[in-house]
């Protein structure tokens, strides 16, 4: 499938805010989110429901589904970002209006349960979609300096943006050695493994493959990373990325368990590929902006991760 990407953002232009999966915690957040952009010169248009609240859900699917469909649908509408992740997108994603997509690029930015909804979107029209910073998370207080600057760097400009920067005091670990290519994918695990086996699942043939998790004790992740293996993923592709396992500990470490170096270990002996740990991905505060599709290269000896195209035109 041919790589679709979305025009650049530019001042001036209308960035939409949505809440796909789950209610943020205060509305505040919405709020602090919407002067953030303002505050940037952007123009926000909220969706109708970002404020509605079934159990978890930030609404009912009618009503979260209305909000991205018709953001998608919008041509004033230049980007949409959700407020945050939580759970949800994997319900939306048979009725999401994918052909919208295909006629109106646009740049659609979301990490944590956001990866469901952007892995379908890659299998069905081929968009280059962001999994980076949400409104709701990171900007609606102050984000980090970091966090910022790189992702407003991807959207914003058409240049090939090169090697990912990791911060001085926070490298990169080589797990295996080697240099690979191919496009980037992934997200968080446990999204990734709800998607398998369904229409909305990209191939991950010759990809380079970037994982994060929150909040999982290890026998969980160990079974998902299980599960990828198992289903041959990690036999097909050609790099991957080990992002932060943020707080993926035993809720009870005085019984026996597994470290996640170990489940590390014990898991990827099919992913014989060049392989980083600790990249500056995930639940962090401090993280890069990964544009899902676009053609990486990974040098593992170098800890050097480099996109080869931009992310927008």
């Amino acid at each position: 499938m041919k790589l679709l990407k979305a025009p650049k953002l530019r001042r001036g232009d209308v960035i939409a805010i949505i809440a796909p999966a789950s209610a943020p915690s205060a509305s505040e957040k919405i709020e602090k989110g919407v002067r953030y952009f303002e505050q940037l010169g952007y123009r926000v248009k909220l969706g109708t429901h970002v404020h509605a609240q079934h159990g978890h859900l930030a609404g009912t699917d009618e009503q979260r589904l209305n909000d991205l469909n018709t953001m998608l649908r919008d041509p004033q509408v230049k980007a949409i970002f959700a407020v945050r992740g939580g759970y949800g997108t994997p319900r939306l994603l048979p009725f999401v209006d994918y052909k919208a997509i295909r006629q109106q690029p646009k740049i659609i930015v979301g990490y944590s349960d956001i990866t469901g909804l952007q892995l379908a979107i890659f299998r069905k029209t081929g968009l280059v979609t962001f999994s980076g910073p949400m409104s709701g998370v990171e900007f609606w207080k102050k984000p980090d300096p970091y966090t910022e600057e790189h992702f407003w760097r991807l959207v914003t400009s058409t240049k090939k943006p090169g090697k990912l920067p990791q911060p001085a005091k926070e490298p990169s670990k080589k797990r295996i050695s080697g240099r690979a290519e191919g496009p980037l994918l992934g997200g968080n695990l446990s999204l990734i493994i709800s998607n398998l086996g369904t229409p909305f699942s990209p191939s991950y043939k010759n990809a380079i493959l970037a994982l994060e998790e929150i909040s999982e004790e290890p026998y969980r992740a160990d079974r998902m990373l299980i599960h990828l293996r198992n289903a041959g993923i990690l036999s097909q592709i050609n790099g991957l990325l080990l992002g932060h396992f943020t707080d993926c500990k035993p809720s009870d470490p005085k019984k026996p368990h597994l470290t996640m170096p170990q489940v590390f270990d014990e898991t990827l002996q099919d992913a014989r590929v060049p392989t980083l740990e600790r990249f500056q991905y995930g639940h962090i505060a401090r993280k890069l902006t990964l544009p899902l599709g676009v053609h990486t290269r990974l040098d593992a000896d170098a800890l050097s991760v480099e996109l080869m195209e931009s992310a927008v035109v």
